[in-house]
């Protein structure tokens, strides 16, 4: 009777949710009440007149409103490159998303919560520590602020004047102190250890200066477009007091308090406040919309994604190719002839005869109808190795280990059932510790066809891939349920896309594994292996292949796959795996 293992010690239990951040949902009400409070008071106030009149306008010139646009949008493109100065280790593209980013979410969040995203962003995408992400994040923003204030005192300093009297000094005091403490806080991270922040210097102040300028361009066409004959340098008073008031802005991207203080800086100038008004509102709504398609874009580009991965590197690193070997990529119709191994008989353990072996395991739970066929059909030797039958049995509850410990196999028992990865995961241990050439499995249901192991085996041997699947749809499946194969297709197309391979059939049972392959191979999910299996060898540069096999639906038991369940727990593993270092 061949004998039957005991099961390994059980893995270190997985390390509990990180712990989440407590949310503050009074401030997000707080925000939102703020929001529709300015909303009433702006829709009694506003002018609906001069709004259409003001939108008319904008629509009679197309050309104007994207070029007003252009500009703000090189307002952002000049910060930055100014927080590529401040942080060198930033990619001027990840710096741009960063800001664009915590842009969009500051026009869906209340109180400027966007803001922490802007670091979250370069923190989780860049390889910038907290640190350094912060202090010049904080540097740059206070710059910003005392910019635009001495921009405003400077070009309109009777306005500023007039609409703050006694406070503006005050004013004035306490954003000098806002900017000297971000500068103070920077040159405290710049002298830490192995940081490689800089101190902002005239170059990022001119950035910073020629950003709120390009800013003023749409205030300055918005209010043509509402009939307010505005000089650009009044423009820039405009935008220096409706960007000051949003620092202790409540609502979503600070609706009302923005209109509030622009309506204000109108009238302070001598301009009508229901045409100031209607401009005020023209510019918060093209800002919105810019923030958000631009915000949007900026959760997904550039890679990696503010959510993380969805595909594959466009090129993974290499796996060193024995000599002599060709690498492929794709659809092998007809297994290359063999050519010679290409890994040392001399790996793994030593065999009386010098010749390694091929280990073939099948995952089995509660299949005693068809183990003992299936064994059966297994070739005793493949292109010159042994082929040594392996039986992870994954906690049946029937009679599966004894028939197939009668049929000759070696039973690995799981002890209890684990889950179909964990199985395979189990198998490729063994074939690793019996110093394999080759490792394959396939399902114990009798739907795939041992007998077919050499042509599956040969590309391996033959150095021509690492990682072969067997392809039912090359091979063209006869008895799999309609719903079946239009659900494989689907999800086969999902792993093509994501994995940037031609792959036929992402879900076959049927896989072979070159030893390097094996040793290397991850299987991060105990429900399934099948998705993240290839993912994790394609990451590592290995070489894929398929061959055409034949296959039968089954006919003894039934799948445990059902579509429910396999989505819930796969597609998490899949996000898991693309995401994992």
């Amino acid at each position: 009777m061949a004998p039957v293992s005991t099961p390994p010690p059980a893995a270190p239990a997985p390390e509990g949710r990180r712990a989440r951040p407590r949310t503050r949902p009074w401030s997000f009400a707080l925000g939102f009440l703020v929001m529709v409070v300015a909303a009433v008071v702006v829709a009694n106030a506003v002018d609906v007149e001069a709004l259409r009149q003001s939108a008319d306008a904008m629509a009679d010139r197309p050309l104007v409103v994207v070029l007003s646009l252009a500009a703000f949008g090189t307002a952002f493109l000049l910060r930055a490159a100014a927080w590529c100065r401040v942080l060198p280790r930033l990619s001027f593209r990840q710096s741009l998303a960063g800001i664009h980013l915590a842009f969009g979410a500051n026009h869906v969040l209340p109180l400027r919560l966007g803001e922490p995203l802007r670091i979250v962003s370069v923190v989780r995408r860049a390889d910038v520590p907290l640190t350094e992400a912060t202090s010049s994040t904080v540097a740059l923003r206070a710059a910003d602020i005392l910019a635009i204030v001495l921009l405003g005192l400077l070009v309109g300093p009777a306005v500023v004047a007039e609409l703050l009297g006694a406070w503006a000094w005050a004013v004035l005091a306490a954003v000098l102190a806002v900017g000297g403490a971000g500068v103070w806080w920077l040159r405290r991270t710049a002298r830490t250890a192995r940081t490689e922040v800089r101190l902002p210097g005239p170059t990022v102040a001119a950035l910073t200066v020629l950003a709120w300028l390009a800013e003023s361009v749409l205030t300055w066409q918005a209010s043509h477009w509402a009939g307010l004959d505005l000089t650009y340098a009044q423009a820039v008073v405009v935008t220096a007091v409706a960007v000051g008031a949003q620092i202790a802005a409540i609502a979503p991207s600070g609706f009302g308090t923005y209109e509030a203080a622009a309506v204000a800086a109108y009238v302070a100038l001598g301009y009508d406040a229901g045409a100031g008004l209607a401009a005020a509102l023209m510019v918060h709504a093209l800002t919105t919309a810019y923030s958000l398609v631009v915000g949007a874009v900026a959760v997904f580009a550039p890679a990696p994604g503010m959510l993380g991965r969805f595909r594959l590197p466009a090129a993974p690193p290499a796996v060193p190719v024995a000599p002599g070997s060709r690498p492929t990529s794709g659809f092998l119709g007809d297994p290359p002839p063999l050519r010679g191994s290409t890994t040392k008989d001399s790996d793994g353990p030593p065999r009386a005869d010098g010749v390694r072996p091929v280990v073939l395991f099948l995952p089995a739970h509660d299949e005693e109808a068809t183990v003992a066929a299936v064994m059966a059909r297994a070739p005793e030797r493949v292109l010159g190795h042994p082929v040594q039958v392996l039986v992870i049995d994954d906690g049946s509850t029937d009679a599966t280990a004894a028939r197939a410990e009668a049929a000759g196999a070696t039973v690995i028992s799981m002890g209890r059932n684990e889950g179909l990865g964990a199985a395979v995961r189990r198998g490729f241990a063994e074939a690793t510790a019996r110093g394999a050439i080759a490792s394959a499995f396939c399902d114990a249901d009798g739907e795939y066809d041992p007998a077919e192991l050499e042509s599956l085996v040969a590309p391996v041997l033959a150095g021509d891939a690492d990682y072969v699947v067997g392809s039912r749809f090359a091979g063209g499946p006869r008895t799999m349920k309609a719903h079946r194969s239009f659900g494989n297709r689907v999800l086969t197309m999902a792993v093509s896309v994501i994995s940037r391979r031609r792959i036929t059939d992402g879900q076959s049972g049927y896989r072979v594994l070159s030893a390097d392959a094996t040793a290397a191979a991850e299987v991060i999910h105990d429900f399934n292996y099948a998705q993240v299996l290839t993912l994790d060898l394609l990451a590592k540069g290995f070489r894929y292949a398929e061959v055409p096999i034949s296959y039968r639906f089954r006919t003894q038991g039934e799948s445990f796959i059902r579509l429910g369940s396999y989505l819930r727990n796969v597609v998490p593993a899949v996000y898991s795996e693309l995401n994992t270092a």
